[in-house]
């Protein structure tokens, strides 16, 4: 069921990807400081941006105010109209590294995750104000990520080896598991055969599927020899789950059976990051060398 086809693009070490919802663009976070705009179709950088002196490790686009936000290891988190290329926000926002961002799909709301172990909610139509903290872990967040069935509510993972439940009207979270046995870096929401569940990604070298209506963990995806870094769900004419890391090889599961099908080794290095182009079968990997393009193409029995 995958088939991996690549081209590259060289660059410095990308720490973060999002892809745009109408133009061919990906955003790219880069561990030199930079944040650079790159258009997948023509496979040119349109846009360059200088942010910070030390490593940008999330971005994400606000589309629909032509946005995009930034967190770097310096604490700041920082808002470009990518339009006119210019600062619209610049602010300290944690105390140490920005790790991930989490957009609200409906709402003016950002969630930012930290090594000072905190998550802060920023309203931008409130000038940005961050009208929320939420404690309780106690090792680095590592990512964020709004719920699909319910957007009032967030998981968050943490080196600290829990995946932490939360809802916006509280500061307490309303769950925790001890996930793993090893820190946690990424969680992804995904909805497979109209169930949702959400899967984790750990330094025990494992990803975890897990139940979102049980809390149980269905499956322990093994395979990688190091730790698992990104998480990415495609369901195109084919379900999957994509997983990468620092072991430089990309898995790839089937969504329903859980079976390995297909693994890709990385000709640019580790890899930190993926997304899936929706209505293609194109996913884009951020590596320690620049970005490569893989076609994930279904091979039936």
């Amino acid at each position: 069921m995958g088939h991996f086809k690549t081209f590259d693009l060289k660059s410095e070490r990308v720490k973060s990807i999002d892809l745009h919802p109408t133009k061919p663009w990906v955003l790219v976070g880069l561990y030199s400081g930079n944040v650079n705009i790159w258009n997948y179709r023509s496979q040119v950088t349109e846009k360059s941006f200088e942010i910070a002196k030390s490593p940008v490790r999330a971005a994400k686009f606000i589309a629909n105010k032509e946005w995009f936000v930034c967190g770097a290891d310096d604490g700041f988190i920082r808002v470009y109209n990518y339009n006119n290329m210019e600062c619209v926000v610049e602010l300290k926002a944690h105390t140490d590294f920005v790790r991930s961002f989490a957009v609200h799909p409906s709402l003016p709301y950002v969630l930012s995750a930290s090594d000072d172990k905190t998550i802060k909610l920023w309203d931008w139509e409130n000038g940005w104000e961050c009208t929320k903290t939420f404690e309780g872990h106690e090792h680095y967040v590592m990512q964020v990520a709004f719920n699909p069935r319910d957007t009032n509510a967030f998981a968050s993972v943490s080196l600290d080896s829990t995946i932490k439940f939360w809802d916006l009207g509280s500061l307490v979270p309303r769950l925790s598991i001890n996930a793993h046995e090893k820190g946690l870096n990424n969680v992804e929401f995904c909805y497979i055969e109209e169930k949702l569940y959400f899967v984790t990604g750990s330094d025990d070298y494992t990803a975890k599927v897990w139940d979102y209506d049980t809390m149980t963990c269905v499956q322990t995806l093994e395979g990688h020899t190091n730790n698992v870094t990104s998480i990415q769900y495609v369901k195109s004419d084919v379900s999957l789950i994509i997983t990468g890391s620092e072991d430089k090889t990309v898995c790839i599961w089937n969504g329903p059976t859980h079976k390995l099908d297909h693994v890709f080794t990385s000709e640019l290095g580790r890899v930190w990051t993926i997304v899936f182009i929706k209505d293609s079968s194109e996913i884009i990997l951020g590596c320690d060398e620049g970005i490569l393009i893989g076609q994930v193409t279904a091979t039936h029995p």
